[in-house]
């Protein structure tokens, strides 16, 4: 099962205790995977249709509970998926269908022909039912990659009004949602791990939280292990080149004039380089006698570099 299936599997799970939190998840779903058909008699019936098990049984159970209507549920399965299925809930009888549509303030004009795409704010005004509204949405066309690959939450909306809409609730909880254009929908996404966070708390999704939250921190302990690697290679490869390119100029200095030239400091530092090309700054100040700090071998070896360089110019004039 992948992450996002267990985020929707939780949720289908969270049955909201008030009636009006009810009401604006039932609004959610309605207005992603709901629409007005006719019957037989010529009456509207209210069809919602989805491929996804846990979204057709929290929709079943959110309408018995806070309307207790007589429901139909066809299942279909898809001719060229053989393993997918088609979930449709019909609420037949035009009366209980007009009783939802006004609770959830998604019935469009008074014609009864058509449900509006978002409903009225009175609908999400507490914080409780944008918390809802949120689920409810995100059951029905919401997804989040699996957070150990990298992190993107998106609920895909038919239009830019709906998407601005569930924009502006994720914002009202200082969530940073954007809205991308992609192909025929509008896409409210967010991308930021600890704004993901937020948002299943939002949903009430506190496993899928814990869990995600453990992946943030494995990542960040290996990201942090891999900087300090990266950081000491860096600096042993330093180090390296630094010896090289001092053992070199010691080298010169030996066949030019001989190491006898120097003064007895530096004829001890370029002498003890030789025979610890491996040492750190540190532990050649360590071997000498008397002892020398780092800064102190770090000036030898430099006049060391520019005797050296003198000699090599002195050579090509």
């Amino acid at each position: 099962m992948s992450f996002s299936s267990e985020v929707k599997e939780e949720l289908s799970r969270q049955m909201p205790v008030s009636r009006h939190c009810c009401v604006a998840e039932i609004a959610a779903l309605i207005s992603c995977c709901g629409e007005l058909v006719h019957n037989r008699k010529g009456t509207l019936a209210l069809k919602v249709h989805t491929e996804n098990l846990t979204v057709a049984r929290k929709y079943f159970m959110l309408i018995k509970k806070t309307f207790q209507v007589k429901t139909e549920i066809l299942v279909k399965r898809n001719v060229s998926l053989k393993k997918s299925k088609n979930y449709f809930i019909y609420i037949r009888l035009q009366h209980d269908v007009e009783k939802i549509l006004k609770a959830t303030k998604l019935l469009k004009g008074q014609d009864f022909h058509s449900i509006e795409l978002v409903p009225s704010h009175l609908v999400t005004q507490n914080t409780c039912c944008k918390r809802a509204f949120l689920r409810g949405v995100f059951l029905a066309t919401g997804s989040i990659t699996d957070p150990s690959k990298t992190y993107h939450f998106e609920i895909a909306a038919p239009s830019q009004v709906k998407a601005a809409y569930i924009a502006e609730i994720l914002q009202s909880f200082q969530i940073d949602a954007k809205i991308v254009v992609r192909k025929k929908y509008y896409v409210v996404y967010v991308k930021e791990g600890s704004q993901i966070v937020d948002v299943l708390n939002i949903m009430e999704a506190h496993l899928a939280l814990m869990n995600l939250e453990n992946v943030r921190i494995l990542k960040e302990m290996r990201n942090s292990i891999n900087r300090q690697v990266n950081c000491e290679a860096a600096n042993i490869n330093k180090t390296v080149v630094a010896a090289s390119k001092q053992i070199e100029d010691i080298l010169y200095i030996r066949d030019r004039v001989g190491l006898s030239e120097l003064t007895e400091g530096l004829e001890d530092v370029a002498r003890l380089r030789i025979e610890q090309p491996d040492a750190s700054l540190k532990e050649l100040g360590a071997l000498l006698n008397p002892p020398l700090g780092k800064s102190g071998v770090n000036h030898r070896l430099r006049r060391i570099s520019k005797i050296a360089d003198s000699l090599r110019e002195q050579k090509e004039e």
